[in-house]
């Protein structure tokens, strides 16, 4: 069975929420996060090694990240680095990757996984996806993870389910059937979703066979399907590289969850608790941070906090910081950016970023 699980990591985000310390040039799947000596793409590869084998793991990047995942992974075969030539959003990302591995195995499973989210419960999560794996193998389903909410978050979308059980290891995880796709909610339906208990974080990781995904993208978006299929042919031969370069010209930039999941019929998800968190924003680098008594974080053991409660500071190596009567702020000092900002506030950095790059160049962001 193992040698039919198959993996697709996308890797071509650029990490804005993360800025000034994610760029553009260094986005924040290429950066060590945590401080564990290992970056969020390596630390994401090792442990979907633990679950299908390396040649068996697609890499689908932006063309100017393809060097720096050779680098960073180089145990990589070069040519399961796949480079898109222009952005289109996760549904095109995942048909490429998809007619690929149908090409080379019509028998493959495949998860499909970001590569910039924290998983701390590897154990659990390799257990879900080999579990995920039997199913969808023996299942025509699309199946993505849930992930169990702990507070009334309104960063993300939410994946209701059913609640009638399909299977389940008590207290480790569950699989039922979705009703519906919500979107990212306001706090007092946040809080409603987590008095259910039928409502889960959409994390953004899938699990099927490479039949029911290329037949659910021919049912909800035939055009794209047949963009795809027209070049299959070239596809694993030396033309692929000139055919992907006309399908993306030609395709719709489409996430995967608007253009089939919301739509599909045969959704299910497992629920579960794996230690996840997307990194999508400062403060959610704060909660996993080693805080002070004031919760304040830094990863300086040259920053003094004064008065000051809640903040999180990314100092540069070679300087000392001192923070004096800040509540609840961002500071991040890079080599050509400095970002203050309220954590409240911090829904606008994207907005920063854009004002940056054009207001004194593309080189700041």
């Amino acid at each position: 069975m193992k040698q039919n699980n198959y993996a697709i990591i996308m890797a071509g985000g650029v990490g804005s929420r993360f800025w000034p310390w994610s760029r553009t040039a260094q986005p924040k799947q290429f950066l060590d996060v945590l401080g564990t000596g290992k970056t969020l793409i390596q630390q994401t590869f090792e442990r979907i090694t633990q679950i299908c084998p390396s040649e068996n793991i697609l890499i689908i990047t932006n063309k100017k990240y393809a060097d720096t995942i050779a680098k960073q992974i180089p145990q990589m075969p070069g040519e399961n680095i796949l480079s898109e030539p222009k952005g289109k959003n996760t549904a095109p990302c995942i048909a490429y990757g998809a007619f690929k591995i149908k090409k080379q195995n019509p028998d493959a499973n495949i998860l499909v996984a970001p590569s910039d989210h924290i998983i701390l419960k590897e154990d659990l999560f390799t257990r879900v996806v080999r579990e995920g794996f039997n199913y969808v193998s023996q299942n025509n389903v699309l199946l993505t993870i849930g992930i169990k909410p702990h507070k009334p978050e309104t960063g993300y979308g939410y994946i209701q389910s059913d609640a009638k059980v399909i299977k389940e290891d008590s207290g480790k995880w569950q699989l039922s059937s979705v009703d519906a796709f919500r979107e990212k909610p306001d706090l007092e339906t946040a809080k409603s979703f987590l008095a259910s208990g039928d409502y889960f974080w959409n994390a953004g990781i899938f699990i099927w066979s490479v039949d029911s995904i290329l037949a659910s993208m021919k049912q909800h978006l035939p055009e794209m399907y047949g963009q795809f299929e027209t070049y299959e042919p070239d596809f694993n031969t030396g033309a692929e590289r000139k055919a992907i370069e006309t399908i993306f010209d030609q395709c719709q930039s489409i996430s995967i969850d608007y253009g089939v999941m919301e739509k599909a019929k045969n959704v299910v998800v497992i629920s579960t608790d794996i230690g996840w968190s997307d990194l999508g924003s400062w403060s959610a680098l704060h909660e996993l941070s080693d805080t002070d008594s004031q919760n304040n974080t830094s990863n300086s053991n040259q920053t003094l906090f004064y008065n000051s409660n809640n903040c999180i500071v990314r100092a540069l190596d070679n300087k000392v910081a001192v923070i004096e009567g800040l509540d609840d702020y961002i500071v991040v000092e890079e080599e050509q950016a400095l970002l203050i900002c309220r954590k409240q506030n911090e829904q606008m950095i994207k907005q920063f970023v854009k004002d940056v790059g054009d207001k004194f160049g593309k080189k700041y962001v």
